[in-house]
Parts: C-alpha cells; structure tokens; sequence
C-alpha cells in the first residue's frame, strides 16, 4: 500500500516514514504543497497524511484541489492545531480523517489501516474472489483452505490485481504500486516479471484458477468472468 507523507517538519517525516515501513507500507514523502501536488499528479496514493501548516501554502488548499480533480485517495489531515474549525472545514472537504499532533504512531497507522478499508474493501478486513479468501489484517491468503506463503511484494500484487480485476495494469503502474517513487530508478521491469510469476506459480500450486493474464504490449489483467 502506498502513502504519501505531506509534512515539512524533518524529524517527523523521517520517524513516520520509518514506522510505516515496517508496517509494510510503501512511502513517499513531501515538504511543500508543491511538491505533493506534483507527485499526486504522478502516483496513486492509497492513502495521503496531509499536514495543514506547509511552506508554502495551507494543506486545507490542496485538498480542495485533490477533490475538484476528483481524486479518490484516502485522506487523513493531521496538524498542530487541534481546532474545531479546522476538522470540520477538513472534513467537509473530503478528509476521512483527522488526527492532531502530537500522536502515537501506533494510531496513526491504525487510521490508515481504517481508512483504506473502508475505501477499497467496504469496511472489511475480508476479501473474497471465487475460492481466493484475503484477510488484510493479519496479511493471510488462502486457496481452498490451503494457506498460501506469499512474500510482501507477492501480497500486495494479489490485493492490487484483484482490486483492479478485469482491468489492464501497465508495467509502469504495478511497477510504482510496488516502489512508489522508486520505481524511476530501476533500468527495466525484471523484477515485476519475477514477482508475478512466483505468485502465479504459488496460486496455481494451492488450486486457484489461472486468473493472471499478460496483455501483449499493454501489461497484465486478473480477469475474472
């Protein structure tokens, strides 16, 4: 799952940055409304920390302009000011959430936990697709009662397919779903071939049906009839 990190304060953009990474989630980070802008305009967040004091502006603007462009990632405005008016007007405007520092960590990724739930899975923690059964919260996946070992990347592979099933994903999309930012940096898709190929091989080996199909010249599709 991807996060974008809006905050300008250092400390505490590396300290949430390092938390949520070893809670599985794929970071990126900005220090301006600028520079958030950009990389919305980018990537797809599954989930957006939103400081309202920025250098260069006030975060509650750049959530006007997330909202006109009709964006659907998960918002969780977070501030200093823990004033009424500025959790309502956040709220109003689309946030999902709203958290006032100082917080826990803890809590603050059980909030992103909660509001990618309700965005992409309905308020479950259960995915279900024909005999594929997805908990989210405890990371297990089974095929017909046969519990399937996948590796991080090979998880949110499956949780990103099946989300998007029967749509065609580019190589460049699964490849910024999986490294964020990062993605630029790799030279070729290699390491996307070798992820989907281990968790089709790891399907197929519990009994799933061959859902992963590769579209030549496009990407790949979970095709579900």
């Amino acid at each position: 799952m991807n996060i974008l990190i809006v905050e300008d304060e250092p400390a505490l953009s590396k300290s949430i940055v390092t938390y949520l990474k070893q809670e599985g989630y794929t970071c990126a980070v900005a220090a301006t409304a600028a520079d958030a802008l950009a990389k919305t305009e980018v990537f797809d967040y599954d989930c957006i920390l939103l400081d309202i004091m920025l250098p260069d502006g006030n975060g509650l603007d750049l959530l006007r302009t997330l909202k006109r462009d009709k964006r659907t990632d998960g918002v969780i405005v977070i501030s200093a000011k823990d004033a009424l008016d500025d959790k309502i007007t956040g709220l109003q405007l689309g946030a999902d959430d709203y958290l006032a520092k100082p917080f826990y960590l803890p809590e603050l990724s059980a909030r992103i936990a909660s509001v990618i739930r309700r965005r992409k899975f309905e308020g479950s923690n259960e995915l279900e697709l024909n005999e594929i059964k997805i908990d989210t919260a405890s990371r297990m996946v089974r095929v017909h009662r046969h519990v399937v070992d996948l590796t991080k990347k090979e998880f949110d592979l499956l949780i990103y397919f099946i989300v998007n099933k029967n749509r065609v994903l580019s190589k460049t999309a699964i490849a910024e779903h999986l490294s964020g930012s990062d993605a630029d940096l790799f030279e070729n898709f290699d390491f996307i071939y070798a992820h989907i190929k281990n968790l089709k091989k790891k399907l197929a080996a519990a009994g799933a049906d061959d859902y992963l199909k590769s579209v030549y010249g496009m990407g790949y599709k979970f095709e579900v009839a």
